[in-house]
């Protein structure tokens, strides 16, 4: 079966911190219906400081997608069009690229982009 989900760092990043939301959702997906992007695992690694290798070995865990010149036109597209940061635009147009619904808990800017699939997982 194709992954259909995109996890957006907010995920990974409540999951290590504890939040018992982001990791009951994780733990219910099996390896291959997530993938993660480059840009993902750079802002989780960013987070990650003295547990560098415990983060990596989860990150592992998921695919992850690279970004390509269509992505990044894609990006570049979205950024003009609605008022998001880039990296939020790069994750918008590899989901919508790859047709995966956007896992996030940050849905300020993403509800706004037009036919992209968002999910919810929890509340904090």
């Amino acid at each position: 079966m194709p992954a259909k989900f995109l996890l957006d760092s907010t995920v990974l990043i409540d999951h290590l911190n504890g939040i018992a939301g982001a990791t009951e959702w994780l733990s219910k997906l099996r390896p291959d219906e997530a993938l993660i992007s480059v840009i993902t695992r750079a802002e989780v690694l960013v987070k990650a400081s003295e547990k560098w290798e415990e983060v990596s070995a989860l990150l592992d865990e998921y695919e992850c997608l690279p970004i390509g010149p269509d992505e990044a036109d894609m990006a570049a597209a979205l950024r003009n069009r609605y008022p998001i940061k880039l990296p939020d635009a790069f994750q918008a147009a590899l989901a919508k690229s790859q047709e995966l619904v956007f896992v996030t808990r940050d849905t300020h800017d993403f509800k706004k982009i037009e036919d992209l699939k968002v999910q919810i997982p929890y509340r904090v």
